[in-house]
């Protein structure tokens, strides 16, 4: 397993992290995803370590809390041997400080899930969404005085916009508080948008990017394409996609990687995760995994690479329309901006 710096930090972590969102099944929504049990999830980790892949990425909403509990009995007995990775944000309870990123929630949420994970200390701790409500400073102050208490060794965040990160990040600076090393974005050959402002912002400040679904919600997993509707009790066909692109721009999309497929005698899959790792600033992309095969399809993504001219074709074929002001200064700025990702 290839490591990578996360960010301009001196952390190293594995090219792939695995997802935890499969392990539980506590509504709808989630056995959607998968209900790995804490047998089931342990198989996984076991298959994970074996192959060098040692973060597993969670959050505390993940089946409120369930996903964190079954991850720490996973890992009991070998916490010198994995990276956590997990979030919070996102409402965990009934009351007005049950959500978001103010010091009150924060250091509640922290707790919480150091007891779901039965562990010391985090070692990536994101921030799962921006809480347009908390003021950023009372946030990184919190943030900085857990990672002061050595409850966190470094801090992320997740869905942020560019405007979002750059200020947090100019705060942090200024007030000599930790800096946001990473960034857990949606990134995949179907939803390049994280390249328009994110991935130059990521580049100069040194903010590295831990993709969340590099496969499209699934769709990128070879099962679906060109007259192959989503397999019936597959995560689409039960609660959907994540929208975009177009249908026709989709089937080109995956018409392109069956090809290259073929090329490289590997799966779909491998080839669009390959992709994704190739891509700037991308210091590890979170695999999810119902079980076994999937998992060991997933991790086979690591063990080769596309030539030049596959990646210049998967580019071509997946370029969607900018949106302004990203098509006005392409077109009007060539000689002033660096050539396009």
């Amino acid at each position: 397993m290839e490591y990578r710096l996360l960010g301009g930090s001196g952390f190293s972590v594995p090219a792939l992290s695995l997802g935890t969102a499969t392990f539980g099944g506590g509504n709808d929504f989630f056995r959607a995803w998968g209900s790995s049990d804490v047998a089931e999830a342990t198989r996984l980790v076991d298959l994970c370590l074996d192959a060098g892949l040692t973060m597993f990425d969670t959050a505390d909403a993940y089946s409120a809390g369930l996903a964190e509990e079954i991850l720490g009995k996973a890992i009991a007995g070998r916490r010198s041997k994995v990276l956590i990775s997990t979030k919070s944000a996102f409402r965990m309870g009934t009351g007005p400080n049950d959500v978001g990123t103010s010091r009150f929630y924060l250091i509640e949420a922290c707790e919480a899930s150091l007891r779901r994970l039965g562990i010391d200390h985090i070692d990536l701790w994101q921030m799962h969404g921006f809480d347009a409500l908390t003021p950023m400073e009372e946030t990184l102050a919190a943030l900085d005085t857990l990672v002061r208490a050595g409850k966190v060794r470094y801090i992320g965040c997740s869905n942020f916009s560019g405007w979002h990160l750059m200020k947090s990040l100019a705060i942090s600076d200024r007030r000599g508080w930790p800096r946001y090393v990473a960034h857990q974005a949606l990134y995949s050959l179907i939803a390049r948008d994280y390249e328009w402002e994110l991935m130059p912002l990521a580049i100069d400040q040194k903010v590295g990017t831990v993709v969340w679904s590099p496969l499209g919600a699934g769709r990128l997993s070879g099962k679906m394409g060109r007259n192959k509707p989503a397999p019936a009790g597959s995560r689409n066909a039960q609660i959907g996609d994540l929208g975009p692109p177009p249908q026709e721009l989709f089937y080109a999309i995956t018409d392109a990687l069956e090809t290259i497929a073929k090329e490289t005698d590997r799966s779909v899959s491998q080839v669009a995760l390959n992709w994704v790792l190739s891509r700037p600033t991308v210091s590890s992309v979170i695999i999810g995994a119902r079980n076994e095969a999937q998992l060991k399809e997933n991790l086979g993504a690591v063990d080769f690479k596309l030539t030049a001219d596959q990646i210049k074709r998967l580019d071509a074929t997946s370029t969607q329309p900018l949106t302004y002001p990203y098509w006005h200064q392409r077109r009007t700025s060539t000689d002033r901006n660096p050539p396009a990702v």
